[in-house]
């Protein structure tokens, strides 16, 4: 099969783990994340410390759940992966479902943590929040990956509606009024003419002068 045209193609990844009290069903979980069409990167069983999963989890310390949180992740082994596919931290939160696994049974029975978990606690399965999540917990769980910088969607709608689209529409605005015969060089240099990142140039002041 000839590979793609464009070998730079970005494809999303995330950090699945399958949690201590799945870890039996990790075959069975692991042909259901194959079925919903992503590719198992990287896999690893390991058994993390209590300072690990500390570090791990960073961002829950202070919250009630934090001592009980870190010593059930340190209670057995673990299988952690980088799981890729389109909008795959999307897709795999989806799949997994709410964190409360009592709660997932009533609201969303289909999802994994329903079927795998049995507590808020014990609910089978991780998936990373965002994308600046995903690349913090691979790193964390597989030290030597390299991870291409590429933002999220999100990220780049962000960016663009703050850095970007403001001034872009005043100037395609500028454009419509004056109907220039080469609109994309009349653009360019509106754009570098009105850049709002450009240092303002000041008026020289002579100094010593009488006022």
């Amino acid at each position: 099969m000839d590979q793609p045209s464009n070998p730079r193609i970005y494809v999303e990844r995330t950090l699945a783990i399958i949690k201590p009290d799945a870890i039996k069903e990790a075959k069975e979980i692991e042909d259901i994340i194959l079925k919903s069409g992503f590719v198992i990167l990287q896999k690893r069983m390991l058994q993390l410390s209590p300072e690990q999963c500390s570090d791990f989890y960073a961002d829950h310390y202070g919250k009630l759940c934090f001592p009980s949180l870190t010593a059930f992740m340190s209670s057995g082994p673990i299988i952690a992966m980088t799981l890729a596919r389109d909008n795959a931290i999307t897709h795999w939160k989806s799949i997994i479902g709410p964190v409360n696994s009592i709660k997932a049974k009533e609201t969303h029975p289909e999802c994994l943590r329903a079927k795998y978990g049995t507590s808020e606690l014990k609910n089978a399965l991780h998936g990373s929040e965002s994308f600046y999540a995903a690349v913090r917990e691979i790193k964390f769980m597989f030290p030597n990956s390299v991870i291409e910088p590429f933002p999220s969607r999100e990220a780049n709608e962000e960016y663009l509606s703050r850095h970007v689209n403001p001034i872009l529409l005043r100037g395609l605005t500028e454009l419509c009024k004056n109907k220039p015969l080469n609109p994309c060089i009349w653009l360019a240099d509106w754009l570098m003419k009105n850049n709002p990142n450009q240092p303002l140039i000041c008026d020289a002041v002579t100094v010593g002068e009488d006022e």
